[in-house]
Order: C-alpha cells, then structure tokens, then sequence
C-alpha cells in the first residue's frame, strides 16, 4: 500500500482468497484492505499512539441519518462524559480533499454536533474547531491530545 504522511506503524494484516486485510483495532476484526481503510487504520493508530485517545472512546464506521438519508460515519471520538468530541472523514489517497468533503462532514455535524473535525486522505490532513455560535470553522495546525 501506498506510503501516508503518518508515522510508520505496525499491521497486523492476512491474505485470505487473493483479497489483503487489515485488523482493526476497534472493531476488532479483520477487514478487506481498501486504499480508504489503508488510510481509516493509520487514522486509528494516530489517534491512540500518537495523540493519546483511548480506544473506549472511539468508534469507527457507524450509521447515522442526516435528513431522510442514512450514511456512515468513519470515525469518531468520545468526551468521557459522552458526548461527542471529535468526527473524522477519511478517503483513499487518490482522492483529492474538495469543499465537498468539508460539506459532507459539515452535514454529518449538523447531526453529531462534535467540537473538532479532521478531514484526511492520508497525504493531507485538515483540522477545524467548530464555532456553533458564529457558525463557522476555524481551521487549526493539528489536533489537541487527549487530555
């Protein structure tokens, strides 16, 4: 798989029917390695190696509806009390971070209601603080660690 702008981490991956897979550490089960999922683990590994979340916290690729339609989150992180701190949008690193990547996660917000947003392709990463009140997101360099 293609290298990402995220430190070297370690894999558990198996081949099985000609088809690669990568285990989840969330989910904990082994998925069909895609270039999104390349990008979705190294996501995970970040965020609990590198940046401190405990995996009690995060959740990964569940259903939400927003309006009439159901969609899927990828990931998602968890205050302790519950509430929802940060969501993150992952897509394979062929495809190029767009306003309309930023419009897909600002729809899943009006929802999730989270405080940060991370949006990635694995080559470029974007960060933004939500401000509810002004209705705006201010962009930052990285994400906090947890505290």
């Amino acid at each position: 798989m293609q290298q990402l702008s995220f430190p070297a981490y370690s894999f558990r991956l198996k081949n099985s029917e000609n088809k690669p897979y990568i285990f989840d550490l969330i989910r904990k089960k082994f998925l069909v390695l895609t270039p999104e999922e390349w990008v979705r683990q190294h996501v995970l590994q970040w965020l609990t190696n590198d940046k401190g979340y405990p995996i009690s916290l995060i959740n990964v690729e569940k259903e939400i509806r927003v309006g009439n339609t159901r969609k899927r989150y990828d990931i998602v992180v968890f205050k302790p009390d519950g509430s929802l701190y940060i969501i993150v949008e992952c897509k394979a690193p062929k495809v190029q971070i767009t306003q309309a990547t930023f419009d897909q996660i600002a729809r899943y917000n009006l929802e999730l209601q989270a405080d940060l947003l991370m949006v990635t392709n694995g080559l470029s990463h974007y960060y933004c603080k939500v401000d509810a009140t002004a209705e705006r997101y201010d962009f930052l360099r990285e994400l906090p660690d947890y505290k």
